[in-house]
């Protein structure tokens, strides 16, 4: 069941995209994510959409992984449609329900905004889905060092990041384990509106708070058994180690992204 959720999982693999240095992986999201946000027209961010569909073929993950990642923000593409559709006005005027219009700047602005949202997603996703939790650990670690001048955990904080990206598939299948069980003595999560919906799932918040806490205490008891001890500097087995690929990578992604600028897209 854990399979269905795609936040946090890795898939493994010998590809490019997963032999690329963590820490140069996440400046080439930085990079991709700006680019997202500088967009301003309809062809320049459909090159980008289709370059993270390469990407993903590129790196071996199934396109069913994609639309799995996605459902969760289908509410929050439907509310910022709905919003745009029938809240901007300009343009021609392509639906009239009484004194509410539906004009061509709203349409052409929500579907921008909600294609700028899934580009973002994906790229997000390509990164987990090719990147082990440790590695990642290490990336975010070694960019928020600077940040041990003021006193903060580092890597304490990447830990905990990396350990939160980590359980939200697990937290996921054990809400649908408590539904199935509630649905077993009759709990109906299926029927009526969104808020009898919502008041159907408050049985579920005691067990998955229960659950949480149990699985937490479980982590902590193994990673001290293994030696683990806040504050201490801990050694690692496999050190990241720069090839010409990262930099080709960073390279590559810098040089579209001056692209982007400079022709205004």
């Amino acid at each position: 069941m854990s399979r269905s959720i795609t936040l946090g999982q890795y898939i493994p693999g010998d590809t490019l995209l997963h032999r690329l240095d963590p820490r140069f992986k996440l400046l080439v999201l930085l990079l991709f994510l700006f680019m997202l946000f500088w967009l301003k027209t309809f062809a320049g961010l459909s090159l980008v959409l289709l370059l993270f569909l390469f990407l993903t073929a590129l790196a071996g993950v199934p396109f069913r992984y994609l639309l799995r990642g996605l459902r969760p923000i289908v509410y929050i593409v439907v509310f910022t449609l709905v919003i745009y559709f029938f809240f901007t006005k300009g343009g021609v005027v392509l639906l009239r329900i009484g004194p509410v219009t539906v004009e061509s700047e709203g349409v052409a602005q929500g579907l921008f905004i909600v294609a700028r949202l899934v580009g973002l997603v994906l790229a997000t996703m390509l990164v987990t889905l090719t990147t082990t939790p440790l590695a990642l650990t290490h990336g975010l670690e070694f960019f928020l060092k600077p940040f041990q001048c003021i006193g903060l955990p580092v890597a304490e904080v990447a830990l905990i990041m990396t350990i939160a990206l980590r359980f939200i598939p697990t937290l996921m299948e054990e809400i649908q384990r408590l539904m199935r069980a509630q649905m077993a003595r009759g709990a109906d999560f299926e029927t009526g509106g969104i808020f009898r919906r919502a008041q159907s799932l408050t049985p579920l918040i005691v067990p998955l708070f229960v659950s949480a806490f149990r699985r937490a205490d479980e982590l902590a008891v193994a990673m001290e058994v293994r030696g683990y001890r806040v504050g201490v500097k801990r050694t690692r087995m496999h050190d990241p180690k720069t090839a010409a690929r990262d930099w080709a990578a960073l390279t590559f992604a810098a040089l579209l992204l001056a692209a982007v600028i400079l022709t205004g897209l």
